[in-house]
């Protein structure tokens, strides 16, 4: 399981419908594979160099999305972040999509929730709200 601050993840999502509006709307995920899915509001769930979230607004030449790792995959502050990303998301890079709605609706829904959860599975992903001290 890999956990993000919900505060983040809000951020991000913002952060994207911004880069959106002022730059034509959301980039694909998929790399033009599968034109028009995941070209929405929401956040990308990414692993390569650590696992985490990022904007998916479009973005002007040269500038970077806004980034939130997950906080037990981080390669700034866990040593062991190779480990936990080959365990939890895999070896391969990839990337996930996540509608920006249902994410929003289950944090409300869950108030004092402060952190998104994301556990994997054998072929699918399960997001969840979780508590912490």
């Amino acid at each position: 399981m890999l956990s993000f601050p919900i505060e983040a993840v809000r951020e991000i999502i913002a952060r994207g419908r911004k880069d959106a509006a002022a730059h034509g709307g959301y980039r694909n995920p998929y790399y033009g594979m599968r034109p028009g899915e995941g070209e929405q509001p929401g956040l990308w769930l990414v692993g390569d160099h650590g696992v985490y979230v990022m904007s998916n607004g479009r973005l002007p030449e040269g500038s970077r999305p806004l980034v939130a790792y997950a906080e037990e995959c981080d390669p700034t502050s866990n040593d062991d972040w190779f480990h936990i990303k080959r365990q939890t998301f895999g070896g391969a890079d990839g990337v996930a999509f996540s509608d920006a709605d249902h994410l929003e609706a289950m944090m409300t829904a869950s108030r004092g929730a402060t952190h998104l959860s994301i556990a994997f599975q054998e072929e699918t992903m399960e997001l969840s709200v979780l508590t912490r001290a």
